[in-house]
């Protein structure tokens, strides 16, 4: 809105431009536009920005790795945070596997700590779609996931924040070039959102805005020239070309 962002609430043709955060109550509405004109940003910037590994049993299954004993988190960096319809960014010098991840992202819609897991379920604002860009040579190379993971535009996250929905019952599809490379049960996880959530609040206080990332059963290579499409069904669709750093067609 005048060229600046603004919250929105989004209906079948037209989007509310939102006077504040619905996180912090309930805003005034400032005027309308058509969901066609939308530029579409991260729907929320988190403050802390936590990210599951290993969740689903194929994917851990796949890669060798050992079944989880309790929910765990690592983080991720708010620079990597681009919106649906924006472009991911190959930098020049990633050479090998270049891969998207589809994930659910519960984001956090009130304070809270030493949660139990009633007060988990309370604590989720709602949900959005996540697409866990991941270069893996660098994955490989680097001590930790710091360009891996965290170059900028590596982590595509909206359209929106759906607060209606049975996240857990849905079905989330990968798809490229409008190709379906995985499909699964969005709820077939080792922990689910709200187990995270229990244990992070034992030691760390969650606040309106963080989000989430909930790992993914699979990944698919992602090219340069690609459009990558992340569904999850009572959600929506996220979607993002893929350029090559330099070349923007």
């Amino acid at each position: 809105m005048d060229g600046r962002a603004v919250w929105g609430r989004v209906g079948e043709t037209r989007v509310e431009l939102l006077s504040g955060s619905p996180l912090e109550g309930e805003p005034g509405v400032l005027g309308t536009i058509p969901v066609a004109g939308a530029v579409w940003l991260p729907p929320v910037v988190p403050g802390v920005f936590y990210a599951v590994g290993y969740n689903y049993p194929r994917h851990i299954e796949h890669a060798g790795a050992a079944t989880p004993e309790r929910p765990e988190v690592g983080y991720r960096a708010n620079n990597a945070l681009t919106g649906h319809r924006s472009p991911i960014v190959r930098p020049a010098e990633v050479t090998g596997r270049f891969e998207a991840e589809p994930e659910l992202v519960a984001v956090i819609g009130r304070t809270v700590r030493h949660a139990t897991y009633d007060d988990a379920r309370k604590a989720v604002f709602g949900w959005t779609i996540g697409n866990d860009v991941s270069a893996r040579t660098w994955q490989h190379q680097d001590r930790t996931f710091w360009r891996s993971k965290n170059s900028d535009t590596f982590k595509p996250m909206g359209p929106w924040i759906e607060t209606e929905v049975d996240a857990l019952a849905q079905t989330t599809t990968l798809s490229v070039n409008d190709e379906v490379r995985a499909t699964f049960p969005t709820g077939d996880m080792v922990f689910d959102p709200f187990d995270h959530i229990v244990e992070i609040t034992r030691h760390i206080t969650l606040h309106p805005g963080d989000v989430l990332w909930m790992g993914a059963e699979s990944t698919c290579q992602i090219d340069p020239g690609d459009t990558v499409e992340v569904a999850i069904s009572g959600i929506g669709v996220l979607s993002n070309p893929v350029h090559l750093e330099g070349n923007h067609s």
